[in-house]
């Protein structure tokens, strides 16, 4: 079994930064991918960002040159520039084909 905890999130002003992190537990393989997708209202469930188990990270269309991730060992971070209310969501971190509970990001002033 294994378990994504997400921390971050929450109410963020436009134009501001998102930090996300994603830890791993339990029974982990090696060198999986890892990463952070979202669910806008009204939209299907999107990737955001990804880092592949070659390495390679992909980026969502909606956010690329807005995203960086980093990934070391079981934890994967996520930090997101210029927020707009659209990015308002629940984002979801994976590893591998586990998924995590989702943490809700609002942006609003």
């Amino acid at each position: 079994q294994v378990h994504l905890e997400e921390s971050g999130g929450g109410l963020v002003q436009p134009g501001g930064l998102l930090r996300l992190s994603c830890t791993a537990s339990g029974s982990i393989s090696p060198a999986e991918r890892m990463g952070w997708y979202r669910q806008v209202p009204g939209k299907d469930r999107e990737l955001v960002a990804v880092e592949l188990s070659d390495g390679r990270v992909v980026y969502g269309g909606s956010v690329e040159g807005r995203v960086t991730i980093s990934k070391v060992g079981i934890t994967v971070n996520l930090q997101m520039n210029n927020l707009k209310p659209e990015d308002t969501g629940v984002y979801y971190c994976i590893r591998g084909p586990h998924w995590g509970q989702g943490t809700q990001v609002t942006v609003s002033s």
